[in-house]
């Protein structure tokens, strides 16, 4: 009987704790989302970066603050449209010194170049929930293009402010030598593989 009682308990106060609408899932099925313009939600939004550091382990940053706009067409996938920019300023990594010398004008070069972006020029569908997006690139001054490899991580209505949100996950590998960064190539390496965790709300 304590048993009983303890257990309805802590389940009241998981009901209770957990957010409206928390229980509803996110669905996959691109019929079931809402075309129209969505918005980065930047606190849900983050750009990381690896690369071989001397051959001893990979090595892994983060940019955040992201802005932009996804024109979002789930029917007609190839007519979608995306535009993100991410500052410089904002990377991360578990380094104070490495942060300041990745942001020094040796590697990225903050003060001159304080924004990447990239722009999508093609949408290739590639079933249900993924697709190959071709786009410009631009890193340390420089404009190229890469081919993300994107997967419809979930659709839905955030159970927290109920909005429209749909969320992406992206991978790519640039050199970076092909945007100018040179710094102690190869030893540490001039590919640098990208892992976009996007979410997006929809405007109304």
């Amino acid at each position: 009987m304590k048993l009983s009682v303890l257990a309805l308990g802590l389940a009241a106060g998981l009901a209770l704790a957990a957010p409206a609408g928390a229980q509803v899932a996110a669905t996959r099925d691109p019929a079931q989302i809402q075309a129209g313009t969505y918005v980065v939600d930047p606190g849900h939004t983050q750009a990381v970066f690896t690369v071989n550091h001397f051959g001893f382990s990979p090595y892994s940053g983060i940019f955040s603050d992201v802005s932009g706009t996804l024109e979002l067409q789930p029917a007609k996938p190839a007519e979608s449209r995306l535009k993100v920019s991410v500052p410089v300023k904002s990377l991360y990594a578990p380094s104070q010194h490495l942060v300041d010398s990745l942001k020094s004008d040796k590697w990225l070069d903050a003060a001159q170049f304080p924004e990447m972006t990239f722009t999508s020029t093609k949408v290739t569908p590639e079933g249900k929930d993924k697709a190959k997006v071709t786009g410009d690139l631009t890193l340390h001054g420089v404009t190229k293009p890469v081919t993300l490899e994107v997967t419809l991580v979930g659709a839905g209505a955030n159970p927290m402010n109920k909005k429209l949100t749909v969320g992406f996950e992206a991978k790519g590998t640039i050199k970076r030598s092909d945007f100018g960064v040179k710094t102690f190539v190869p030893a540490i390496s001039d590919e640098v593989q990208l892992t976009l965790h996007g979410a997006f709300e929809r405007k109304d």
